[in-house]
């Protein structure tokens, strides 16, 4: 659905794309996630034409964004960070302006309208002006505008941005049910917004691209966590920092004579067969052994406390 090869963008002596390269597949729900300020906006701009590269180029479903920029914008649905309303216009009389602006034929615009006041709960609101409804139900009005062209690409710019918790809830919720009838692409800088809603994330920090995975491939490392039931931890302790490859073992007593060790390995192997191989040799009281799992959020603080050279 989508090629970016080495894009570039700067103001003035400022970068705010260097090299970005990337694809998309058809049906895809990505998070592009970065902080204020790394160039996901630039990237998303430059996506829907809104803005022209430097250097490099990018497609999407084949279309070059440069020289069919018109025929690319009937296969995206956009919803910016803030979204284009018109505070004076009623839901249904806004709608049918946008199927107007997009080109669906008269005789097709009722059906398409109704498919986006129903799939975005917005059938009680049709007759009330936007200026009256609440932020999360504009933006609620703001996704069935992106959506009522049926469009191939769903891009989202912050799409939970100054909502409450249960209007976030509410946005996310659609945005799963959408995400199954074209591919979508998510662009925030708040962690929970891609775990809640997205298979895999692209990092951007400073302009470049720092990470690039499933949500599962970022999470997975190849440090162990094993509780043991012993009044000696000092001893099993010794005895995991003897295995290849372990760089680190700490510990730290959970409960009682319960204690937690976290090993640390230098290399991607997994180190839970050979853990499991000591407890069986030296007869440990095994409570627990698992793979540690990273959160998103220790990846991108990871990422960023490395200042974007990682």
């Amino acid at each position: 659905m989508i090629e970016v090869r080495n894009l570039c963008k700067s103001y003035e002596d400022d970068p705010a794309l260097d090299n970005v390269t990337f694809s998309v597949q058809d049906g895809e729900v990505i998070g592009l996630l970065g902080p204020n300020g790394a160039g996901k906006t630039t990237l998303m701009k430059i996506l829907t034409g809104f803005l022209q590269p430097d250097a490099g180029s990018a497609s999407i479903a084949g279309l070059d964004v440069l020289d069919q920029c018109a025929a690319i914008q009937q296969l995206i649905g956009y919803l910016p960070e803030n979204a284009p309303l018109y505070p004076e216009l009623t839901v249904q009389s806004y709608l049918r302006m946008i199927a107007d602006l997009r080109n669906v034929p008269g005789g097709m615009q009722q059906q398409r309208i109704s498919e986006a006041v129903i799939r975005t709960g917005l059938t009680d609101r049709l007759t009330l002006p936007i200026g009256t409804l609440s932020k999360g139900i504009r933006q609620r009005v703001g996704l069935a505008q992106a959506i009522l062209h049926r469009p191939s690409l769903l891009i989202l710019d912050e799409p939970t941005n100054g909502l409450d918790p249960t209007q976030i809830a509410e946005v996310r919720n659609l945005i799963k049910k959408l995400a199954g009838q074209c591919t979508v692409i998510i662009s925030t800088h708040i962690l929970s917004e891609v775990e809640a809603t997205c298979d895999r994330a692209i990092i951007i920090i400073k302009g470049r691209i720092k990470a690039d995975a499933r949500l599962s491939e970022l999470a997975a490392t190849s440090n162990a966590r094993l509780i043991l039931e012993t009044t000696d931890p000092e001893g099993p302790r010794q005895i995991l920092a003897g295995l290849p490859t372990v760089k680190q073992v700490s510990y730290d007593k959970i409960e009682k004579e319960r204690i937690s060790y976290l090993i640390k390995a230098d290399s991607d192997q997994d180190l839970c067969p050979a853990i499991f191989a000591l407890a069986k040799k030296h007869d440990w009281q095994l409570c627990e052994l698992r793979q540690e799992v990273r959160t998103l959020e220790a990846v991108f603080n990871e990422l960023a406390a490395a200042g974007g050279e990682k």
